[in-house]
């Protein structure tokens, strides 16, 4: 086609026709659209609109346009903006959607709905699927079972200009947060995300509004997030069980959980009242009992202690009241238990340690639940937690251990790739000591002393097994009873201390 804006418009709205994000009847409307957003007055029907094209790539030329035109400059939010302007074009309204929604899950099926909504968020650039596929994705072996491993290369970096900027913007508080209901269709700036090809579906969970949107960098299949209505903190209490099953009734093919409510062993965003799920098994999930234990005042539950680095309690029933119950029970014994010899204190003067993380899903026809014991105290010798990623193996990661990397994915920072690419060749003698990052040479001197590669791929193989091992001891470190024979004593204490209540 020609080189021309006018061309590129008809290709975007020619591919956007093909792949049915549009109808042929909105032809006239979308194209009248982007010519208003050109500041064109007409255009001339080209011979060849009939070539195909990619939805996407159609979409890059037209913002190569606007960048020539100097429509929008070269950083990254304004491109962002641009590209979700454009997007909405071919994005039914939050009502079109719910209500497609909605008939499809009432005449077809759950999946069918969700299915649809997945679809739309994709193919309209909300999800970010150019980005996600950046993302370096491998599996490690290990005593817990298989561990999935992701270094997140798909959110781009502000450049120091940017991020220069977005502090010199004006402060707003709408939206309050990136959670909130209003970001539906907002426009984004330097330092709010453009959100106007952003669609979010109604649930009623026990009588209150909560949104069903997809993560725009997904880290596993489906990633979703269940968003209060209102802005209101985190918390996990008795309503959080009652909403986690909620939404299994709502999606059963489905897991959904919370993060837990405490700073340093909570998410990245305690301010707005949410939850995580999705159509993907972790390996937590999979992970057996190592010890079945029975709940004294819920005999109809099915209890077990799950073989994982961290400390979970398994419930499983179809009688959902009782299940809430029983969480509930946990939880409050668990807020107020101390165990001093194994550095579990449930207070610190005034100040609360301990919490939960629940996962929900339904499984061979009952509810199951597991609840992951969580404690956020520090100390001298571990002053960023005493059950958090201990300082030997924060060069790899330091950061909070929330919902995802308990059931047994780490999300990694993008730093790493670079840094084991020079490890890898420290290993095979093609760089000095002094290239490879100070914090990974103690790490690089053991896998040398240790392992003799003399491949790239066998180099990768040893990073990349060392690096599943040193995820499973992080969450070993998290973990508030250890795997060993004291720690799963310790564990054992507490559900007796649980059934004395």
């Amino acid at each position: 086609m020609k080189g021309t804006i006018e061309a590129a418009i008809q290709q975007f709205v020619h591919a956007a026709i093909e792949s049915e994000a549009i109808s042929a009847i909105d032809k006239n409307y979308v194209t009248n659209r982007l010519l208003a957003i050109f500041d064109l007055n007409s255009i001339d029907e080209l011979e060849d609109t009939n070539q195909s094209g990619d939805l996407l790539s159609a979409m890059d030329q037209l913002v190569e346009f606007a960048r020539e035109k100097g429509m929008i400059d070269e950083s990254h939010a304004d491109q962002e903006i641009f590209e979700a302007k454009l997007m909405d074009l071919i994005t039914p309204q939050p009502s079109v959607v719910n209500h497609i929604f909605w008939d499809k899950y009432h005449n077809e099926s759950p999946e069918a709905a969700t299915d649809y909504f997945y679809h739309l968020a994709q193919q309209n650039d909300y999800i970010k699927t150019r980005n996600i596929a950046k993302n370096i994705l491998f599996t490690s072996q290990s005593q817990y079972g298989e561990m999935e491993i992701t270094i997140n290369l798909s959110k781009p970096e502000k450049s120091p200009k940017e991020i220069a900027a977005a502090k010199n913007n004006p402060s707003s508080n709408y939206p309050l947060c990136a959670l909130c209901f209003e970001n539906e269709g907002f426009k984004g700036d330097k330092s709010h995300a453009a959100r106007q090809n952003h669609r979010i579906v109604r649930l009623d969970l026990d009588g209150k509004t909560y949104g069903f949107q997809y993560s725009p960098y997904v880290y596993y299949n489906e990633h979703s997030i269940f968003i209060n209505e209102h802005h209101e903190p985190m918390k996990v209490h008795k309503q959080t069980f009652k909403n986690l099953l909620a939404i299994i009734d709502h999606l059963p093919h489905y897991f959904v959980g919370s993060n837990a409510d405490l700073p340093g062993v909570g998410g990245s965003v305690l301010s707005h009242d949410h939850y995580q799920g999705g159509h993907h098994t972790f390996p937590m999930e999979k992970a057996p009992i190592y010890q079945h234990i029975s709940l004294d005042n819920y005999p109809m539950i099915e209890a077990g202690l799950v073989d994982w680095p961290m400390s979970v309690i398994r419930l499983r029933t179809s009688d959902k009241e009782q299940l809430v119950q029983c969480a509930d029970d946990i939880l409050q014994a668990w807020i107020g238990y101390s165990d001093e010899a194994r550095d579990i204190l449930a207070y610190t003067d005034d100040e609360r340690h301990n919490t939960i993380t629940p996962i929900a899903r339904m499984k061979d026809g009952q509810y199951e639940m597991d609840l992951v014991l969580r404690n956020n105290r520090a100390n001298e010798e571990h002053p960023d937690g005493i059950f958090h990623p201990h300082a030997d193996v924060q060069h790899i990661k330091k950061e909070n251990i929330g919902l995802i990397e308990v059931m047994g994915l780490a999300i990694l920072p993008p730093r790493l790739k670079t840094e084991l690419a020079d490890v890898r060749a420290f290993l095979l003698d093609k760089e000095e000591l002094s290239q490879v990052e100070t914090m990974h040479q103690a790490w690089a001197e053991d896998l040398k002393a240790n392992y003799h590669p003399t491949t790239e791929t066998e180099a990768q193989e040893i990073v990349e097994k060392s690096l599943g091992d040193i995820f499973t001891r992080i969450l070993e470190d998290a973990g508030v009873f250890k795997t060993d024979d004291d720690g799963r004593t310790g564990f054992e204490q507490f559900i007796s201390y649980f059934n004395q209540q």
